[in-house]
């Protein structure tokens, strides 16, 4: 069992990052981090992070907060999420990692947005 967890918002961003980029199958293939902003400072609002880019479109973006990454995507999904650290707002359209154990939700997600 994991004794800590990652509850920081700027490094709960940067490992979905890396999932994001380290998928080579499947519908995230072409899925590119762009416009990285690799020294943000977290912000109540939620400070820009990076860009989700799939086929030349904008699938999302990616802002944080001292305690977590907030995905907005360009287009609503049906979310939905038994894990009490990942949560919704506006209908789907935005979806909160609140750990980063929660980041391979935020990557399902993502791929379920493309489809």
């Amino acid at each position: 069992m994991v004794k800590n967890r990652i509850t920081d918002g700027k490094r709960i961003g940067q490992l979905f990052s890396s999932e994001l980029t380290g998928q080579k199958r499947g519908p995230l293939s072409t899925v590119s981090v762009e416009d990285a902003e690799p020294d943000v400072e977290p912000t109540a609002e939620g400070a820009f992070a990076f860009r989700i880019v799939a086929a030349g479109e904008t699938v999302g973006t990616v802002s944080v907060t001292d305690e977590t990454a907030r995905l907005a995507l360009a287009a609503a999904t049906a979310f939905e999420s038994d894990r009490d650290d990942v949560t919704a707002e506006e209908g789907g359209r935005i979806v909160v990692a609140h750990s980063g154990a929660a980041v391979k939700t935020l990557v399902d997600v993502v791929a379920q947005s493309m489809q």
